[in-house]
């Protein structure tokens, strides 16, 4: 194998700016920040603004849109009969 042809990969911490779960994977990724996390640890950091923690289909609070109220609604705007 060609030496330096690979990215180093490490484990990283990945914080959900609005929940602050934690989850620590491997990862190439580069960032500048570290957080030392509760085993003693220093980890490079990534703040993630949306994770499946905080994503509202994984939280049940995802609005439906109504499809069919919004078609009815263009047709009688535009004066369409469907």
């Amino acid at each position: 194998m060609k030496k330096n042809l690979h990215p180093e990969v490490r484990p990283t911490v990945f914080k959900d700016s609005t929940t602050g779960k934690v989850l620590i994977l491997d990862s190439a990724i580069k960032t500048d920040n570290t957080l030392v996390h509760d085993d003693g640890n220093v980890y490079p950091l990534v703040m993630l603004s949306l994770t499946s923690d905080s994503h509202p289909f994984f939280t049940g609070a995802q609005k439906f849109v109504d499809t069919a109220g919004r078609i009815e609604k263009f047709n009688k705007k535009y004066n369409k009969n469907a």
